[in-house]
């Protein structure tokens, strides 16, 4: 009688090990599952880290450091927020600062404007309009340098073809009231294409059954558009919005080469 229960048991024994095997290999395998996409993005994190991170805060530190670029990254002496104190009192800043404010919000504005105008012309169904919409992107595709040195030509005084076609001799890069405007409209024409192809896209891809409805309904065109339209396409402009606002309060290159801040500083960017 002993020597079968103890055959049973040992048969109990080797066959309860497999179960544990499987148990343990699910428990690892649920949670590969639910770690995987950490484990996924860690590599691009830790990217992202190496690149932006470290020099960020390497860039925090040097500013509450006495430095400067010809001694020494670490031979700095503290001196607290008085490199803050120094530029927040600073009236060259603080003007620069305004004036980036006051051309960001302009340029996003009329961008947005001008896109949403655009992408709604686009939107139309009609012959050929495949054509339109792949020129949409020729602005886009010009170097924002070269782009700012032809509407430089375009812009002179003497040689120019605006003052040509408009009659009259006006200096627009010469003079304080017109030089950001003219460098403002400059980049709205560059960027309006990028903002349209956007919200293209969004209007392309809205739902119809809302339309269809607001039509049986007896809505107007204006409408369906400022009702219907616009509420389901405030995603598409929010990323645009968030998107040409980063861009335009950045803004150098098209600026220094159309004005190099003057006259007066007066387009002096930060």
């Amino acid at each position: 009688m002993g020597g079968p229960t103890v055959a049973v048991r040992t048969t109990s024994a080797h066959l309860s090990a497999p179960g544990r095997r499987t148990a343990a290999g699910g428990t690892y395998g649920a949670w590969l599952d639910r770690q995987f996409a950490r484990i996924v993005i860690l590599p691009t994190t830790a990217m992202m880290v190496l690149i932006f991170g470290i020099p960020l805060m390497f860039s925090l530190y040097l500013s509450f450091q006495g430095w400067s670029p010809e001694k020494s990254l670490f031979s700095g002496v503290f001196v607290g927020i008085d490199n803050y104190d120094d530029l927040l009192t600073d009236p060259q800043f603080l003007t620069s600062l305004s004036i980036t404010f006051l051309y960001t919000a302009t340029t996003v504005a009329a961008e947005l404007a001008a896109g949403l105008s655009i992408a709604l012309l686009l939107n139309i169904d009609l012959p050929y309009i495949a054509f339109f919409r792949t020129a949409l992107v020729i602005p886009m595709m010009i170097t924002p340098i070269i782009a700012a040195l032809c509407w430089k030509l375009l812009l002179d005084p003497d040689h120019g073809v605006i003052d040509y076609w408009i009659g009259q001799h006006t200096v627009w890069l010469g003079r304080s009231d017109t030089a950001l405007l003219s460098v403002a409209l400059v980049n709205v024409w560059q960027n309006a294409p990028y903002v349209a192809v956007l919200l293209l896209a969004g209007l392309r891809s809205l739902p119809s059954e809302p339309l269809e409805a607001a039509a049986i309904d007896g809505a107007s065109r204006l409408q369906m558009f400022w009702h219907v339209t616009l509420p389901l396409l405030r995603p598409y402009i929010l990323v645009a919005l968030l998107l040409r606002t980063i861009f335009e309060f950045r803004a150098f290159d098209n600026v220094y080469v159309m004005t190099s801040g003057g006259p007066a500083n007066a387009t002096m960017v930060l």
